[in-house]
């Protein structure tokens, strides 16, 4: 005879279970609405900082601030583990869902003149400043580990430390440039540095990380140089070929008609998604991808779309790269106020924040010195840009993702202690350095209406741009021959006709509907973001 289990009355079996599923999706609730309140306060705040020409709390700081604060009541509070779990930092969810957006959107809203003129300057300081930077930061680190000076790593470690590092996230500085206006190419150095030197980063950063498990470091230190090479050509390529196809398709479709604009919308949101993940599935960089999907559907795609259409992937993209990017500071303010730091080591934190300011230095002023010696005087960057460009090295969100992870990759204990200097380091140079930006780029003078006609004079209407500045459109002097102004413009021409004449006979035409009348300029509805472009925004 079988036996009956007896259920005392008033038991239920599945009582537990439910009551516990209850209390997280309670935790859930209050997690969720923690998170909306702190964005709707940081973004109040910004709009009541910016009105009143506050400049010593920018919207970056402010909300990491705001993060820091709320987190600290939470660990004093000892509020529930799940409701703390919410607000944990996941690399993983920055990497896929955060940082998408807001790459994406500086492309989108890029004007490619100041850009594309000033790239081979971009690419020197993204890859070659990076790259310096970066094993300037981990020698100065090593060597003070060797004279006692700070807490010692090996040397592959603390490679790994100055890749993580030298990624930096100038939005604070972007945002200042933004509001008081300042010389487009300065702009266009300081933005495109930022974009890509997170890709040289992480790629430098995962690459010393297989050097670190593999016994024979001078191949990997020459596969270092191709891996990049190729990461960033073949990320490049990926984006490009989904803005074509994206392009083809918007105009080929037929999808801009009155009952199928949803459609067109909801495919054009969809593309730089699929840009990105292609890239990252295939061991390639997403932000290059996504940078460069960004910069070809606007120029060539967003014109096939309806009018409607335009308007709003203008203002979702500009929306959700604004919600993004605020998150990320609050995200990473609460995370780091929950976190448990190893501050035993205080010297590694002081003599990393020292060695990372003289590896800027060497990183801006050689590459700087470099780019001078290849372009004419009319072009050369003036002393006070480059030491704007130095003092622009803030570090953000990339270098405390790449830290977090470094706490998995390393042994216990070196992973903790970078964490820590790099949570040290993000706080002050985006409260203290951020908060003082204002003040240092008006003593340079590189920010504000100028009047003065000197180099660098600041722009603001999109039309000033060839019309009066002073380097990317070189003015030519009456006295001088009419020889040497013959060769000045023949070379101009040869450095700058030549993918104009491509693009406006040959891709427009091609890629687009309306015959080559695309603004380059992009002075169309987009909105910039924070971290996107702001040329059109001064003034």
């Amino acid at each position: 005879m079988e036996e009956l289990i007896q259920i005392s009355p008033g038991i239920d079996p599945h009582g537990a279970s439910s009551g516990q599923t209850g209390k997280e999706q309670q935790a859930a609730g209050v997690g969720i609405l923690l998170q909306i309140m702190m964005l709707v306060l940081s973004f109040v705040l910004g709009h009541v900082l910016r009105r009143h020409k506050f400049y010593y709390l920018p919207e970056a700081s402010a909300s990491l601030l705001i993060g820091l604060i709320v987190g600290g009541l939470a660990n004093i509070s000892n509020t529930e583990t799940s409701i703390r779990a919410w607000f944990n930092f996941h690399e993983e969810f920055f990497f896929l869902f955060l940082l998408p957006p807001i790459i994406f959107q500086s492309g989108f809203s890029l004007a490619p003149k100041p850009f594309f003129s000033n790239f081979g300057a971009i690419v020197t300081f993204a890859i070659g400043g990076t790259f310096i930077a970066s094993m300037v930061t981990g020698v100065l680190v090593y060597l003070g580990g060797l004279m006692f000076l700070m807490y010692k790593l090996p040397f592959v470690e603390c490679l790994m430390f100055g890749a993580l590092i030298s990624a930096t996230d100038p939005v604070t500085v972007l945002s200042i440039f933004q509001e008081l206006g300042t010389d487009v190419n300065l702009y266009a150095l300081v933005f495109g540095e930022s974009v890509l030197n997170d890709a040289m980063a992480i790629s430098l950063y995962r690459t010393m990380s297989l050097v670190r498990s593999n016994a024979s470091s001078e191949h990997n230190f020459f596969m270092l140089v191709v891996r990049f090479l190729e990461t960033f050509v073949g990320s490049m390529s990926a984006g490009v070929g989904v803005g074509f196809i994206s392009a083809l398709l918007f105009k080929y479709a037929g999808l801009d008609i009155d009952n199928l604009q949803n459609l067109e919308s909801c495919l054009f949101v969809l593309f730089p998604y699929f840009s990105y993940m292609l890239a990252e599935g295939l061991g390639l960089s997403g932000i290059v991808s996504i940078l460069f999907t960004g910069i070809v559907m606007k120029h060539y795609a967003f014109s096939n779309l309806s009018e409607s259409s335009q308007r709003f992937v203008s203002a979702f993209f500009h929306l959700i790269s604004s919600l993004a990017e605020t998150f990320v500071f609050i995200y990473m303010g609460f995370d780091i106020a929950m976190e448990q730091h190893s501050w035993s080591h205080i010297g590694f934190i002081f003599f990393s924040i020292l060695f990372i300011i003289i590896a800027r230095a060497a990183n801006v002023f050689s590459c700087a010195y470099l780019v001078n010696l290849a372009r004419p005087a009319h072009r050369k960057i003036p002393l006070k840009h480059q030491k704007a460009l130095w003092y622009s090295g803030l570090r953000g969100a990339m270098a405390f993702a790449l830290a977090l992870q470094s706490i998995h990759d390393l042994p216990e204990g070196h992973g903790q202690t970078i964490f820590t200097a790099t949570t040290a380091i993000v706080v002050l140079t985006v409260l203290l350095i951020g908060g003082s930006t204002g003040t240092m780029l008006e003593a340079l003078q590189v920010v504000g209406d100028s009047h003065d006609g000197s180099l660098g004079e600041t722009y603001s209407l999109p039309e000033n741009l060839e019309r009066n500045h002073t380097y990317i459109a070189p003015t030519y002097d009456v006295e001088s021959s009419s020889g040497n102004k013959f060769k000045m413009k023949l070379k101009e021409l040869h450095n700058t006709a030549s993918f104009s004449a491509l693009d406006k006979n040959y891709l427009t035409p091609f890629f687009t509907s309306n015959n080559g009348d695309v603004d380059d300029d992009f002075d169309g509805p987009t909105p910039p973001s924070s971290r996107g472009n702001g040329f059109h925004r001064y003034g």
